[in-house]
């Protein structure tokens, strides 16, 4: 493994696990443009922007590995070994995941991979999808008096639904951001007000975050599953349980006032 000071240097015959972050390129770390300008080979989630992988060198070979959730994929074991196959034959090679390769990126497997091939491999952190959600409509997923914490949880694993200790999430002011939560909706749903979530507590679904063709979606808990069957959401969608946009929540506080 490559050390914080040596990360400047990509060797012949290393990997680079390098975050794409959510998808526009102004969002792209100095590091991440690097790597892929270094790249011989470049191994890519089928989500990365066409933006993104526009930025790779002139000569580097691009690889989609085809992940994706509840489809047809590449196998894990797969992946795997085309990592380490393009870097044993002395190629320079980005392992190249959207957001952040450590949130939810199957990355240790990947390392595990390489470490028993005896091959140099570093990180490159991105920015993760839950940070440019939030962005995108104006909150934070910590605030001072309202929650102390946040919790970044899956929307299925490898088994299928995922699950969680939804007793601590149903309880008032919680903030969760949701990966790969869009076909679990309903199971979220119902597990989170079984546990007596409040059913007016805020959702927001959205879709490409950052992106040009990036959609909103504001609701409730209890809406959640009707709203997002005449969304048409398309593309990457990040849940944000507890949070709606500011714009909306400010709306909201208004009228309340209005009615007190």
């Amino acid at each position: 493994m490559q050390t914080p000071a040596q990360t400047h240097s990509f060797a012949p015959g290393s990997v680079r696990f390098v975050g794409a972050g959510p998808g526009n390129p102004d969002l792209l770390t100095l590091g991440a443009l690097r790597a892929l300008q270094t790249a011989e080979v470049v191994l890519h989630d089928r989500l990365i922007s066409t933006e993104i992988l526009a930025l790779a060198g002139p000569a580097a070979r691009l690889i989609e590995t085809g992940k994706t959730g509840f489809g047809q994929a590449m196998k894990q074991e797969e992946i795997n070994a085309l990592i380490v196959d393009q870097a044993l034959t002395g190629a320079r090679v980005v392992r190249l995941k959207s957001g952040d390769p450590t949130v939810f990126g199957r990355l240790d497997e990947e390392i595990e991979a390489c470490e028993a091939a005896q091959l140099a491999w570093s990180i490159v952190p991105g920015i993760t999808a839950a940070s440019a959600a939030v962005a995108a409509i104006g909150q934070s997923l910590t605030r001072r008096g309202r929650n102390s914490a946040v919790r970044l949880i899956t929307g299925h694993d490898v088994e299928g639904y995922a699950d969680h200790d939804w007793a601590v999430l149903a309880r008032p002011g919680e903030v969760a951001a949701i990966y790969m939560g869009l076909r679990a909706a309903r199971f979220l749903q119902g597990r989170l007000i079984m546990h007596g979530a409040d059913r007016a507590t805020p959702v927001t679904l959205i879709a490409n975050a950052s992106r040009p063709d990036q959609q909103v979606l504001a609701t409730t808990l209890d809406q959640l599953t009707d709203d997002l069957a005449r969304a048409e959401l398309s593309g990457p969608v990040l849940t944000l349980f507890g949070l709606a946009p500011r714009a909306a929540e400010a709306a909201l506080a208004e009228l309340t006032k209005e009615r007190a």
